[in-house]
């Protein structure tokens, strides 16, 4: 009891002991059967696709004559960097090949997806008439193979005019063949990639290109500072697509590329491959080297490559 002024009684208020609080006991999770057995044939398969890998990995440190003993040593009990020195000290232009890897690669590369986005742009936000003939009908050129427009361009490349020794006829010389062009400008543009960003802008919403216009800004400006910023990821999967694709092409510059100073990497490995013999321990180490720009890439921009398959839309 309490008495405050004019003598009135109150009760005062006693202190309640606080309750400890019980955890419920945690509750154990149950694998579930559909669970565990997805988990282990997903394990399988990624065993399955990365075993070559690192097998190349580990026979680039095996000397020749141990590389092909069975069973295979995953891990070397003596690792020898000797395969790495003999490769660069080889009497091939190593260092030009990676040289011409790069300018090969990375001009096809920023020209595809610049190319490309700025097409896409203009099927996804431009309205004119004919405009969804003409996207289906590039598309449609991704049904042709590839062996059947080779020898089509092989001949265009060759007969061009006013290089390699051609006249104005396109006569006289080889053209475009033997060159760093005769391997870009054939694929400065990829329908894929136009169908790959024109998908993924669609999803941009149209009111911020007419906020654009509203400040005057004309289509070049929109594509450049409205369209681009906002299909990084698309553009970042189409980027590692493409450089994938270039760095390991084979095919199309054997076909174009006579002398072996021109060659790209995958090329110049070749070369390894004599009449008699094969340098294996050479090849796997000149592999090796070949991957890590593949490799590194793809960690750069991982995130982007991710968002970009999933083409989830605008995030702004």
């Amino acid at each position: 009891m309490g008495v405050v002024a004019g003598g009135t009684q109150f009760e005062t208020a006693t202190p309640v002991p606080a309750v400890p609080t019980v955890r419920p006991p945690a509750r154990r999770v149950r694998p579930r059967p559909g669970r565990v057995l997805k988990y282990v044939l997903m394990t399988a398969v990624a065993i399955l696709f990365i075993a070559p890998f690192v097998y190349m990995i580990s026979a680039s440190f095996l000397p020749l004559s141990q590389m092909f003993k069975y069973p295979p040593q995953w891990i070397p009990l003596h690792p020898t960097i000797s395969n790495y020195t003999g490769f660069f000290t080889s009497d091939h232009p190593i260092y030009r090949w990676i040289i011409n890897s790069v300018i090969v690669t990375g001009t096809i590369t920023t020209a595809q997806v610049f190319s490309s986005s700025l097409v896409a742009y203009t099927f996804a936000k431009r309205k004119f008439p004919g405009r969804d003939f003409l996207f289906f009908l590039g598309l449609a050129t991704l049904m042709l193979p590839f062996q059947v427009t080779m020898i089509p361009n092989y001949l265009i490349l060759k007969s061009f005019p006013l290089f390699g020794g051609n006249n104005l006829a396109g006569v006289g010389g080889h053209g475009l063949l033997d060159s760093y062009l005769g391997i870009i400008i054939p694929n400065l543009m990829n329908p894929f990639g136009i169908f790959l960003l024109r998908q993924y802008m669609i999803s941009i919403p149209d009111e911020l290109i007419d906020a654009a216009r509203v400040d005057g800004a004309g289509h070049f400006r929109i594509y450049w500072k409205v369209i681009l910023p906002m299909s990084r990821p698309a553009m970042a999967a189409l980027a590692i697509f493409t450089f994938q694709f270039w760095w390991q092409a084979f095919f199309w510059p054997l076909i174009i590329i006579s002398s072996p100073q021109l060659y790209t990497l995958p090329l110049g490995l070749a070369l390894f491959q004599q009449a008699n013999r094969t340098l294996w321990n050479l090849i796997m180490a000149g592999s090796v080297l070949g991957a890590l720009p593949l490799i590194i890439v793809f960690f750069i921009f991982q995130r982007q490559f991710v968002q970009g398959i999933s083409l989830s839309g605008s995030k702004g």
